[in-house]
């Protein structure tokens, strides 16, 4: 198992260099070159080809080669169609006076990082029990935040004392040690292959129609990560207001949280494969609910740096927990010969609410206020946790047993 979940690791946080490195490191070098605000905003949009990735995830599980592995020979391909896409970017050394071919070449890392993506979950929903479904899954949550500090923080420093060039042959290197990881894998062999792309599209709704399913996805999700996602798409804006100059809130949202958030994502894997997947629930909701009161002052336009970083950190920290709990519960409804796509629906599903939550948040903070906001983001983080407690005890985790390990115990599904 040990070589499985690094296995798993390395896949998980070379497909994220490149994402932190487009959306925080390229960020910040466009601004640089006099990029204007609204043409960046722009090129958040390339992020949107993750929560349609559902739409292409059934054709990863009907096709894939016996003889090379199902999915390991789709990864063959995508890890190193990642690393080329990466190199493509290097004859364009002043991105800000060539940024059409650039946001191009970004487009198609983002399609082959979010196709990864799906052959990466078929392969942990095979590999992982069910006891070790919360670990995969914090070091899957865990590795956004990996990516975003080497891409979206190393390769800016590397960008700024050494140029263009080696910050972009610094995340190819990188990248290419998940290559190296797919070519030493040894995939199971799979026997449980869909018949047709016909019953491979047909999962994307027949997932919900396993017991509970409905209930979660369209009740608990939606309520935590619209009540957690509105409070986080407040912070920004509310360090803005609060008079932080832009350097100081990219490097305190972009870096210093992702460090107790790696932390705890890692610790809420391995602690859900002891207490559980309720318990942790409840811990990540307590905890976002006392990191948001922390945050209060900031959302009343005091932000002082130690007492502010402190309440990022903690609100960060506990988000990962919550949402390390809803990877792996979506994890437990992703049937193994359907694996990629159901977990790709399940997921999608929660990015979506993500946006909606933003949206939302923002909206209301006009009318009603930053504070508001934040204690409505409480009350519904509260909802959800309540409805996804009720959920595990009458729902308990299917005991699915990963190829190659021995069974133990049935838990009733």
């Amino acid at each position: 198992m040990r070589g499985r979940l690094g296995t798993l690791t390395a896949l998980y946080v070379t497909q994220y260099l490149g994402i932190g490195f487009i959306t925080v490191g390229l960020t910040a070098i466009l601004r640089d070159g006099g990029t204007s605000l609204d043409t960046l905003a722009l090129l958040q949009f390339v992020g949107l080809v993750w929560p349609i990735k559902f739409l292409w995830a059934p054709i990863l599980d009907r096709y894939g080669s016996r003889h090379r592995g199902h999915y390991r020979s789709w990864l063959l391909v995508l890890q190193g169609g990642l690393v080329l896409a990466l190199l493509a970017l290097l004859p364009f050394d002043r991105p800000a006076g060539q940024l059409g071919p650039v946001v191009a070449i970004c487009v198609a890392y983002v399609f082959l990082s979010a196709t990864q993506d799906i052959a990466v979950d078929a392969v942990a929903v095979r590999l992982l029990s069910e006891r070790s479904r919360g670990t995969g899954n914090g070091i899957q949550v865990a590795a956004s935040y990996v990516g975003n500090l080497l891409g979206g923080g190393a390769c800016v420093i590397v960008y700024d004392r050494f140029g263009w060039v080696p910050a972009i042959l610094l995340l190819a290197v990188l990248t290419a040690v998940g290559l190296l990881v797919v070519w030493r894998f040894r995939e199971p062999d799979r026997t449980d292959r869909v018949a047709s792309a016909g019953q491979a599209y047909r999962a994307l709704l027949s997932v919900l129609g396993q017991p509970g399913c409905r209930r979660w996805t369209f009740g608990v999700v939606p309520l935590v990560y619209i009540g957690a996602g509105a409070t986080y798409a407040l912070v920004t804006p509310a360090l803005v207001d609060a008079d932080w100059s832009l350097g100081r809130i990219g490097v305190v949202t972009g870096v210093v949280t992702s460090l107790p958030a790696i932390v705890a994502g890692l610790v809420a894997g391995a602690a859900i494969g002891r207490f559980g997947r309720a318990r942790v629930l409840v811990a990540g909701g307590v905890a976002l609910a006392l990191s948001t009161a922390m945050l209060l002052p900031l959302m009343n336009g005091r932000a002082p740096l130690a007492g502010t970083v402190a309440a990022l950190c903690c609100f960060m920290a506990a988000y990962t927990v919550a949402n390390v709990v809803l990877y792996t519960v979506n994890m437990d409804y992703s049937r193994p010969g359907t694996g990629g796509t159901d977990f790709t629906v399940l997921s999608s599903f929660g990015l979506v609410c993500s946006f909606v939550a933003a949206s939302l948040a923002l909206a209301a903070a006009e009318v009603f206020g930053y504070p508001a906001v934040a204690v409505a983001s409480v009350v519904l983080v509260a909802l959800g946790v309540a409805l996804g407690l009720g959920h595990q005890r009458r729902f308990p985790p299917r005991s699915v047993v990963a190829p190659g390990e021995r069974e133990l115990t049935k838990v009733p599904g």
